[in-house]
C-alpha cells in the first residue's frame, strides 16, 4: 500500500462488484488511462451483490410497469451474451406465467407487451402448461431469458483487469473521500496499515454502501432504499431442472438456475424482503446485514409457489443467500431499474454509480462515453 499512496492515479473505482471492475477495465482500454486501481473491502472480487442474486440475465419481460427499463434491457442482453459467453448458460427454458388473480398484468398485456419491446414469445405447449395449476394461471409462455454463472463472471473480470494493467487492492476499505490541492485524496484501511491515493477521478460503486464514506463527500442526492432480503437455493426436482420460472404481475415468485453452485434460486415477493428502511449515512447496510438474525422462509415460499406449481413441493432446500438490495427510492412503486450516476459538484471528478440489474452496465458506459474524462493525475 505504501508504494500506491506515494503515486499519483488517473482513476480510483471504489468497489470490486462486476460494476467496479468493469468500469476499471473501460477506463484502462477505452480511455487509456494508465493508473487505475480497483480497491475492494473483500478479500476477492464479486463477492457481494454480483454473487448473491437470482443471476437472471434479463430481456425485459420482467418490467411492463417501466418501457424504458424493459426496453434497455432488450438492448443490452445481446451485449452482454456476446462480451461474456462463457458465464452466459443458455441450456434451459425460460417460463412467464401469468396469474388469474391479483396480476397487474393480464395475459393478453403481457404477450402485446412482449411484443413491443420485440422480445420473443410463444405460447407454451400443453407438456409445458400442465407443471402450472390452470385454476391460478391464466397462461404460460415460453421466453427468451439466460442466467448467468458469477464465478465465471469473477473469472472473467480478473482476466480482463489484469490484461488492462488495472492494479487490485483487495482486502482495503476506503473510509474518506477528501479535496486536495489539485487532485482527490482517498484514505483506505487495509492489513492494519493507512494509504492515502492521489487521484484525478473517483468512482464510487459501493452498491449498498455508497453513502458511507466520510471526508469530503456529501453522499448522493438520489434516495436510496434497502432490504435484506433472502434467495433461496434448492436441488429442482427433475421435473423442473430444465426450467426457469417467473409468475408475473404481484405477490409471486422466480425459481431460476444457479450455475455458480448447479442449483435453482427461489424468490418471492413477498418473502425475500425480511427487512427495510431508507438509507441513512449513520447506518452501516453491511453491518446491519452482519447483525441480521438469518432465520430462512424457504417454507413460506415452497408453501405457496406449490399452489402454482405443485411439483416445486419436490425440491430440496440447500442454503439461502442472505444480501443487502439496494434500489431508488424513486423507483419503488414502478419497477424501474435505472442506474444512478451522479457527478459530485463539490468534489470534481468523484462519481458515484448503482446499478440495478447486470446488463445495466452498458448504460453506465454510454454514461461515460459522454464524459470528458482525461489521463493525468490532477485537475486543471
Amino acid at each position: 500500500m505504501t508504494s500506491l499512496a506515494q503515486a499519483s492515479h488517473d482513476a480510483v473505482i471504489i468497489g470490486g462488484g462486476f460494476y467496479g471492475a468493469a468500469i476499471a477495465t473501460y477506463l484502462a482500454q477505452q480511455r487509456k488511462f494508465s493508473r487505475v486501481v480497483l480497491v475492494e473491502q473483500c478479500d476477492a472480487l464479486l463477492q457481494r451483490a454480483s454473487y448473491n442474486n437470482q443471476a437472471r440475465v434479463h430481456n425485459g419481460y420482467h418490467y411492463p410497469r417501466s418501457f424504458t427499463t424493459a426496453f434497455r434491457s432488450r438492448i443490452n442482453l445481446p451485449r452482454f451474451v456476446q462480451d461474456y459467453p462463457k458465464a452466459v448458460r443458455q441450456d434451459f427454458t425460460k417460463l412467464y406465467a401469468i396469474a388469474r388473480r391479483n396480476s397487474k398484468v393480464t395475459a393478453r398485456q403481457f404477450e402485446r407487451f412482449s411484443r413491443e419491446i420485440g422480445a420473443r414469445i410463444d405460447v407454451a405447449p400443453p407438456r409445458i402448461a400442465m407443471l402450472f395449476e390452470p385454476r391460478l394461471i391464466e397462461q404460460v409462455f415460453c421466453v427468451e431469458e439466460y442466467a448467468f454463472d458469477s464465478t465465471q463472471l469473477a473469472q472473467s473480470a480478473r482476466q480482463e483487469l489484469a490484461a488492462s494493467g488495472v492494479q487490485v487492492m483487495l482486502g482495503t476499505k476506503v473510509t474518506n473521500i477528501r479535496r486536495g490541492p489539485g487532485t482527490l485524496l482517498v484514505d483506505c484501511q487495509g492489513n492494519g496499515e493507512g494509504a492515502t491515493l492521489s487521484t484525478r477521478y473517483v468512482f464510487n460503486c459501493t452498491y449498498s454502501g455508497l453513502n458511507q464514506l466520510g471526508g469530503d463527500f456529501s453522499g448522493t442526492r438520489a434516495q436510496l432504499k434497502h432490504e435484506i432480503t433472502e434467495m433461496a437455493l434448492v436441488k429442482a426436482p427433475p421435473l423442473l431442472r430444465e426450467f426457469g420460472v417467473t409468475v408475473m404481475d404481484g405477490p409471486f415468485f422466480s425459481m431460476m438456475p444457479f450455475p455458480a453452485r448447479s442449483l435453482h434460486t427461489l424468490s418471492h415477493v413477498r418473502y425475500t424482503p425480511h427487512l427495510h428502511w431508507i438509507d441513512d449515512a449513520g447506518v452501516d447496510p453491511y453491518q446491519r446485514l452482519r447483525d441480521y438474525h438469518r432465520e430462512s422462509r424457504v417454507e413460506r415460499m415452497l408453501r405457496d409457489v406449490g399452489r402454482y406449481m405443485p411439483s416445486v413441493l419436490d425440491s430440496t432446500y440447500v442454503d439461502s443467500l442472505f444480501e443487502v438490495k439496494t434500489i431508488l427510492l424513486k423507483n419503488e412503486g414502478n419497477d424501474g431499474r435505472p442506474i444512478l450516476f451522479e457527478h459530485h459538484a463539490a468534489l470534481p471528478g468523484c462519481y458515484s454509480v448503482l446499478g440495478g440489474k447486470i446488463d445495466n452496465i452498458y448504460d453506465v458506459l454510454e454514461k461515460l462515453d459522454a464524459e470528458p474524462l482525461v489521463s493525468g493525475s490532477t485537475f486543471d
